[in-house]
This record gives structure tokens, C-alpha cells and sequence, in this order.
């Protein structure tokens, strides 16, 4: 049996191409149940928004609908898998919620819980906002140096009168930065534009992993009570890049973490694919709906971490046809090495 670490995907991964994802979801009455949840708190359901006749940005990218999506599209997927051996569970950002309920520290229903809160929570303080830009070149080469230069201009930035700005999401190939708008502006005005789309600027998207999100962290806590909380079954790997291991990580501890520091500390990804691929060695690195914009990290994070001897997007993409590491279950042909009995040693 192939073993495997599950990646989780965060805000922004639930886009047009995410709309009908749902349709399978292989619990309908646990989606039922969701839904009953939100009708109760007087939101869309999550089913009329998966099958909208468009996709809207204004609405499908708010938090207090983009979360819940996510994690149901997310969930859903976990519980498709078949014939595969999981040995860990991490995520980007917020899909460290996903990764709670994935690895059993939250049942799927306090999962759903923790998710619509926060993302409720986020969207109607929406304090700051982010913006993404790389430090890799098309190549994914690394380049430490380059990397360097940009947190350092961030730095400088930060010590100006009225400016706030951090970095948020360490991304692979990318810097996720969180600030006020005069830090955004003054990053944006700084730095040439790359790749023909960089800097970007997030839709509906706070100023997530940094200090300026300590209110909704404390309102967080008040809603969140340690209860929803339990002992994990599996390894769960944080936005330090530090391992959970069942049996030692606390409902109490996992609480703490994940609505203090994890809303309010800077979130490094790349550093959770590394301990990933180093402590637990998997066959595939799998990554659940909605879409497929978390491969492309994924895979720099793995170069970055020497994996396998990978430097560069050319290395990486010689393994990935020789035989896939990178599963991405929106992908039907990458799906069905998962979900179905073929999977499985003759």
C-alpha cells in the first residue's frame, strides 16, 4: 500500500473551476448537516453556493463562505481515499483547519465549527490584506539571496511610521506578505512586476499570520471552546514545520496553537513540506480539492528541501512523468490513482 501525506489547501484554492466540486462529496448527509449549520447562523448553504449557475468573486471568495467550501471540498476528499496509507496531515494556512479534522483532533462536525467561526470571524474584521510575491524565477531555482533581499525590504518597510507589513505565508516559491495598506503600497512601489501577474493582491483576503489578526485570535478563543478538541490519530505537521505526534499533542496544546499562534504568527508552508518529506519519506504528496493552485508550492517546497535531489521545475517534472509524488485530486487522472483499487500493489 502507497504511503502518503495529506496537504490541505487554504484560502483562495476555492475558484471558478471549484464550482459543482461538492457534487461529490461521498457523505450527504454529513453535507447536510453542514449546511443545517449555516442555515441555522442565517448563511447560504454551502450547496446552493457550490451550485451557482457562476462563480462570483464577491461571494464565493469571502471568508465566511471560502472557508466552509474548502473544508468540505477538502473533507470530502480525505474520506474518497482508498487503499492508501496516510503517516501525516498538514496544510497552508487555513487549511491547518482542514489538516485538524483530517488527522481526527476535530471530528468533522467541530472542524466544520472551528472553520465557519474563524472564517466569519476574519471576514467581518477583514483587518488588512495580502499580497503574493515570488522569489523563485520560472526555473524554481532557489535563489536564498533573492529571498533575502525581499524580507529585508519588508523589514525596512515595517519601520515606517503608519506602515504595516509582515510576511505571512512562507509559499514555496512564493512570499505571502500581510500588512495595512500603506505597507501593500509601499511593497508594490518597491519591487518590479514579475512573471506578469506579481505583486498580486488577494480578493477578500486579511491580513492573515500576522500581529494586526490578535483581535479575531481573542475572539476566536471565546468561541472555540478546548472541548471541540481531541487527541489526533495521526501525525499532524504545523506552520512551524513541527510534528504533532498522536498520543502527545493535547486537545489543550493543539487549542493554544492553533488560535494564537497560527492566526498570528507568520505561517511557514515550506518548512512543514520539508519536515514532511524528511521525517515521513512518502510515496505521494497528496493534495485534496477544491483546485489545483497549492501543486505548484508544493513541488518548490520539495526543491527547496533537496527532495530527492530536485533543484529545479525541470528536475521536478522528470520525476513527476516518471512516476507521480504530486497527487492533485481535482485532477481526474491523478484522482483515480487514489480513490480506486488500482492503487493498490498487484
Amino acid at each position: 500500500m502507497k504511503t502518503a501525506v495529506l496537504i490541505c489547501p487554504g484560502r483562495g484554492t476555492y475558484t471558478k473551476t471549484g464550482l459543482g466540486s461538492l457534487a461529490r462529496f461521498p457523505d450527504p448527509a454529513l453535507l447536510a448537516r453542514f449546511d443545517a449549520a449555516r442555515q441555522a447562523l442565517g448563511q447560504e448553504t454551502l450547496t446552493a453556493l457550490d451550485t451557482a449557475p457562476s462563480y462570483s468573486v464577491a461571494k464565493h471568495s469571502r471568508g465566511d463562505n471560502a472557508s466552509a467550501l474548502i473544508y468540505a471540498c477538502t473533507l470530502g476528499d480525505r474520506l474518497s481515499l482508498k487503499g492508501i496509507n496516510l503517516v501525516a496531515v498538514t496544510g497552508n494556512s487555513m487549511g491547518w483547519y482542514s489538516a485538524l479534522a483530517c488527522a481526527g483532533a476535530l471530528s468533522p462536525d467541530n472542524g466544520f465549527t472551528v472553520v465557519n467561526t474563524m472564517g466569519t470571524l476574519m471576514q467581518e474584521r477583514l483587518i488588512g490584506g495580502q499580497l503574493v510575491y515570488p522569489h523563485m524565477g520560472d526555473d524554481w531555482q532557489p535563489d536564498p539571496a533573492r529571498k533575502a533581499q525581499l524580507l529585508a525590504l519588508v523589514a525596512e518597510i515595517a519601520t515606517r511610521p503608519d506602515h504595516a507589513l509582515a510576511l505571512s505565508i512562507d509559499l514555496g516559491g512564493l512570499l505571502v506578505l500581510a500588512g495595512n495598506e500603506a505597507g501593500l503600497k509601499a511593497f508594490e512601489a518597491a519591487v518590479p512586476p514579475a512573471q506578469g501577474r506579481f505583486p498580486m493582491r488577494l480578493s477578500n483576503h486579511a491580513a492573515f499570520h500576522t500581529a494586526l489578526q490578535a483581535p479575531v485570535a481573542a475572539e476566536g478563543r471565546t468561541h472555540l471552546p478546548e472541548t471541540l478538541f481531541t487527541h489526533a490519530k495521526l501525525p499532524l505537521i504545523d506552520g512551524r514545520g513541527h510534528i504533532w505526534w498522536p498520543g502527545t499533542a493535547t486537545a489543550a496544546a493543539l487549542r493554544d496553537y492553533t488560535l494564537d499562534h497560527q492566526v498570528t504568527e507568520a505561517y511557514d508552508f515550506t518548512a512543514a513540506i520539508r519536515s514532511a518529506a524528511h521525517e515521513f519519506a512518502p510515496d505521494y504528496f497528496i493534495i485534496p480539492g477544491p483546485g489545483t493552485t497549492l501543486g505548484g508550492a508544493v513541488a518548490q517546497s520539495l526543491i527547496l528541501a533537496g527532495w530527492k535531489g530536485m533543484g529545479s521545475k525541470a528536475d521536478f517534472q522528470r520525476l513527476q512523468a516518471e512516476s507521480p509524488l504530486l497527487i492533485s485530486m481535482a485532477l481526474p487522472e491523478q484522482r483515480a490513482l487514489v480513490v480506486q483499487a488500482g492503487n493498490r500493489p498487484a
